[in-house]
């Protein structure tokens, strides 16, 4: 069984389209970021970084004591690896995977992430930053878009962990000021994801809560975009 603590954000959904593709057993626990529930003390001895999500599995192989894993990307790879699906087992097939898994993490979430923060969430609008943050969107949808010119799926030829990251992250490419129309291959594999019955099911009743809204209140505001090391002490 699958403890995952989770709230509909990008990072999250990452973690519910891996469970429904698979089937995997899971109970999904509820984290309000917006009321700051991810800096209880019981989440933060799963989670140190106080971020969504976060997971424990109970059964770890191997057996033993329940194993807690924190970072979306490190949980994809351990689940990947615990149920043998959407990694590669050769060492090409699965380098491809990592590379691109890690450029998500790295590159596309969290230049996509202040995108969205400094267009729609930001108090004061500043020209400069917004206009840095699209044009970096735009240019990693287009080494996106390169790569699936030449493969049906973001490592290769067959779905993985890699997919399963980057596409939550596309989803808000209208609130990021990214048109799919500018992305021909990009867009072919968006739809191709989203018409999977397990994306579907991932999905299914799920309304991320800030996406392309910036009318958040001064206190959703303070505890998402305005916390110091004094919240995890």
């Amino acid at each position: 069984m699958i403890d995952l603590y989770f709230w509909p954000t990008p990072n999250g959904l990452k973690l519910k389209l891996f469970l429904e593709e698979t089937g995997l057993p899971h109970r999904l626990h509820l984290v309000d970021i917006g009321k700051g529930e991810q800096f209880e003390p019981d989440f933060l001895k799963i989670s140190p970084n106080n971020r969504i999500p976060a997971l424990v599995d109970q059964d770890p192989p191997g057996g033993g004591a329940p194993l807690s894993v924190f970072e979306s990307g490190a949980m994809l790879l351990y689940l990947a690896e615990k149920t043998g699906r959407f990694l590669p087992a050769d060492v090409h097939g699965r380098a491809q995977v990592l590379q691109w898994l890690f450029w998500q993490v790295a590159g596309l979430g969290p230049m996509a992430g202040q995108n969205g923060h400094f267009a729609v969430y930001a108090p004061d609008k500043v020209p400069y930053a917004i206009d840095r943050y699209v044009r970096e969107t735009n240019r990693l949808y287009g080494v996106l878009d390169r790569q699936l010119a030449r493969h049906a799926f973001v490592a290769g030829e067959e779905y993985s962990i890699a997919d399963m990251a980057c596409y939550p992250w596309i989803v808000p490419h209208a609130p990021h000021g990214q048109d799919l129309d500018d992305f021909p291959h990009l867009q072919r594999w968006f739809e191709t994801i989203k018409a999977r019955p397990a994306t579907v099911r991932a999905y299914e009743g799920v309304a991320a809560p800030y996406a392309g809204r910036g009318n958040l209140s001064e206190e959703e505001r303070r505890i998402l975009f305005g916390q110091t090391a004094a919240a995890v002490r």
